[in-house]
């Protein structure tokens, strides 16, 4: 047989006449399984202890978790796929839960905090319906005809942004971020990631592409203050010229990007050169300083003043451009070349004999190369029309740095959101409750089954609010019940949500407390299809057997939920 596990044949009971009715062992003694009602309970208690992991840090008064990596580093953060990254478990569910925070982080890059917490209150609450009993299929059923009706409740509830209106855009992305470490530097952050999505956005085939990945590098630089960070209209990288004497600044430079490597090129196979004559030795090595002088030639008859080579730079190229009166910097990364030719206008050209004036970059203002501490940092900024940017980040130490740029990344991915669908949702869990009463209300009129697993769903969406208060530290029976109160009728408390700062319910649209269409609308699908997808699991075989070892799931012990959730 193949596969995990050597099933040949069911068990069978032996007929009358046989030997007394005895079982047929057909399974490897070590393989480890679990059957129905256990293997749900199993699923349910391990997706709701990750999600109590992560609990205490939702929203602005979160609490910060302090990890140690397997190579000895802290890391210090409230970010939800950031703290389950670091984490080690052995349960498949946990490991498919932590998948989750992952594809929203790329998916979206926020609310990675809010699936995990959603997820796992979906998973809670159909233990009781197992219990009744509910068969899993009718309960999954449930919850995907509550997911379409939520969504379509919640396009209700959105409402279109000017993405014009800077200080709007501004507000929005600072909002959304100020649940983070960032928060208490005000509207700084959200100032950097809104005008680099602004510089890297453009219109490919009609349609709005901002690859912010790509092109707005982040350059965390220890030292100075938080007030010294900004965005560069242009570019700026770790490189040096490669000559003292070269210029160091250059106003409206002509930029030549190379892919090729400018020295003489080495044989690609081993290659022995048999010389009789000293004469024939000389020819020789004259034959290389004319190779190379020819690539210098070639570059120095377009008169550049700037020339970055993603190789090396022989020191007898370095010597003839120097005469030209070239800058050049050498080893620069396929990445920044690919920058620096967004913002100059330049090609990246293979060979040197192929270079064409058009292959030339003007669009530069100002080519300088200044030190910062022990590094020199090379900068083209000024640039006419630029679709690549660099943010500067300074701050007091590495750790709050690299907490610093976990959440400029959000802010950049918020601010890319906007731009592709600028659509806000309440915020402050207005919107979850607006969608657990309607939800509510709908169930009423449901029959069967179907109507038990809705109201499940319905009531696992108080948990955003509830969890945002708790965090706060107020009273969360009164908030949620003066809560629920003012969502009781249809389309008159949409916006009353909880203020997380002060932990008073309010009316979020007055606070500016709003949240992406995009973000609510991924995590709404991922946590409900998620836990759709793991109640409907009836049998767990792990496949390993405890011989072998190895970090499979065949030596945990499947039903002991948290015990077995092994933190590294």
């Amino acid at each position: 047989s193949r596969g995990f596990a050597s099933i040949s044949v069911l068990p069978a009971m032996m007929g009358p006449g046989g030997a007394g009715g005895g079982q047929v062992l057909v399974m490897n003694q070590n393989v480890k399984r679990e059957e129905n009602r256990k293997a749900q309970k199993s699923n349910i208690t391990a997706g709701v202890t990750v999600a109590n992991i992560v609990r205490s840090t939702l929203g602005p008064k979160a609490m910060l978790k302090m990890l140690l990596d397997p190579m000895g580093g802290i890391v210090l953060t409230n970010d939800g796929n950031a703290i389950l990254r670091e984490i080690d478990v052995t349960h498949p569910t946990a490991k498919s839960m932590m998948e989750l925070s992952r594809a929203q982080d790329e998916e979206v890059g926020d609310g990675t905090t809010s699936v995990i917490i959603l997820a796992g209150e979906m998973m809670g609450v159909a233990e009781p319906l197992l219990d009744i009993p509910l068969h899993p299929t009718v309960i999954v059923q449930s919850y995907l005809r509550a997911l379409e009706d939520s969504i379509k409740i919640m396009e209700e509830l959105s409402t279109p942004l000017d993405t014009t209106n800077q200080q709007a855009l501004s507000d929005c992305v600072r909002k959304c971020v100020d649940t983070k470490f960032v928060s208490r530097y005000g509207s700084k952050i959200s100032d950097l990631a809104v005008r680099a999505a602004q510089i890297v956005q453009e219109t490919i085939g009609g349609k709005k592409v901002i690859d912010m990945k790509r092109y707005a590098r982040v350059e965390k630089i220890p030292g100075g203050s938080m007030e010294d960070c900004e965005v560069l209209e242009g570019v700026m990288f770790n490189k040096d010229i490669v000559h003292p004497k070269m210029r160091r600044r250059i106003e409206k430079p002509r930029v030549i990007l190379l892919d090729c490597t400018l020295e003489y090129k080495k044989s690609e196979s081993a290659t022995n050169v048999e010389i009789t004559r000293e004469e024939d030795w000389e020819l020789l090595l004259k034959q290389e300083e004319d190779e190379v002088q020819k690539m210098c030639e070639d570059i120095l008859k377009h008169k550049p003043d700037v020339v970055v080579t993603e190789k090396g730079v022989s020191d007898l190229a370095q010597h003839f451009l120097l005469k030209g009166n070239v800058s050049v910097i050498r080893r620069a990364r396929k990445t920044d070349n690919n920058r620096i030719a967004r913002v100059t206008g330049a090609t990246i050209v293979n060979r040197t004999d192929e270079i064409t004036e058009k292959d030339v970059g003007t669009k530069c203002g100002l080519f300088k190369v200044e030190k910062i501490g022990d590094e020199y940092f090379t900068y083209m900024l000024e640039c006419e029309d630029p679709k690549a940017c660099t943010v500067l980040l300074r701050g007091a130490s590495k750790d709050a740095l690299n907490e610093i740029e976990r959440n400029l990344q959000d802010a950049f991915c918020v601010a890319r959101n906007i731009f592709l669908e600028p659509r806000l949702v309440p915020g402050g869990g207005a919107v979850e409750m607006e969608v657990s009463a309607r939800l509510l209300e709908k169930s009423r009129s449901m029959e069967g089954g179907m109507q038990y697993g809705y109201k499940a769903v319905a009531a696992a969406f108080e948990v955003i609010p509830r969890v945002l208060a708790m965090n706060c530290g107020v009273n969360v029976v009164r908030v949620m019940t003066e809560l629920r109160s003012k969502h009781a009728k249809a389309g008159e408390g949409v916006n009353i949500g909880i203020d997380a700062e002060k932990g008073v319910v309010v009316d979020v649209r007055d606070v500016g407390v709003m949240d992406t269409f995009v973000v609510k609308q991924q995590c709404f699908k991922s946590a409900i299809e998620s836990a759709a997808m793991l109640l409907r699991i009836d049998q767990v075989v792990s496949g390993l057997s405890r011989k072998k070892g190895g970090g499979g799931a065949a030596h945990t012990e499947m039903g002991a939920g948290a015990e077995e959730m092994m933190m590294g």
